[in-house]
């Protein structure tokens, strides 16, 4: 036996394959080739998903009841964490934004502009973009609470002012009546509750309109 110290390994070599084992080196020209034509279809298919996902303007006039109710609770829960993260006063983001429409608009059109910014595929100065833009938004925002007149602990709705003879038919104005805010949380619950009633209800009126129109339509011929 000799006393001769086997030398370790060289880094730079890869390992010797195991009996047995294939390699790429073994497989046919053709096969290598339909392999990696294949492997660049999967990962160019998946990059193409990921990518066709960039955030869209959300218009809440003509979204369905799933999707509204989808997306006010993920509005709610980002807004939750962007005064939380920036210490935004009550001033800035009361507690009942969701009963004002130009709040909400307001915060949803800012949360898209925030998914776009940090999303993966973006580039490296958006987060710098998204900053100078939520600081314009902030000042909006400020000048939309005041408008309303909603606060941190009493809430009213925002003010419309009527023009003469420029309302539609039936058209009342809001009741102003200030309310104190004791549960935000169950009132935004309740408030979603009503927003995707009544959109349901709108689908219906509409579709009772499409199914009644095409049946006088046949009752014609």
């Amino acid at each position: 036996m000799s006393d001769t110290p086997t030398p370790p390994p060289d880094d730079d070599e890869p390992p010797a394959p195991r009996p047995g084992t294939m390699r790429p080196d073994d497989l046919p020209p053709e096969i290598v080739a339909e392999a990696k034509r294949i492997a660049k279809e999967q990962f160019t298919s998946e990059m193409t998903q990921v990518l066709s996902t960039t955030p869209r303007p959300i218009n809440w006039r003509t979204l369905p009841p799933h999707d509204l109710e989808r997306e006010l609770l993920e509005l709610n829960q980002w807004v939750d964490w962007l005064r939380h993260t920036y210490g935004l006063p009550a001033q800035v983001i009361p507690p009942m934004w969701h009963r004002h429409p130009e709040l909400l608009w307001e915060l949803s059109a800012l949360r898209q502009h925030w998914l776009f910014c940090f999303d993966p595929a973006a580039k490296g100065n958006q987060a710098l973009a998204w900053h100078h833009d939520f600081a314009v938004a902030r000042e909006r925002l400020r000048d939309w609470v005041t408008i309303s007149g909603t606060r941190l602990d009493r809430d009213r709705p925002t003010r419309i002012t009527a023009w003469p003879g420029g309302e539609p038919e039936g058209w009342e104005p809001p009741d102003v009546t200030e309310r104190p805010v004791t549960k935000r949380s169950e009132d935004f619950v309740a408030f979603v509750a009503e927003q995707v009633a009544a959109r349901k209800a709108e689908q219906e009126a509409v579709i009772g309109h499409i199914v009644g129109s095409e049946t006088n339509d046949r009752g014609e011929r």
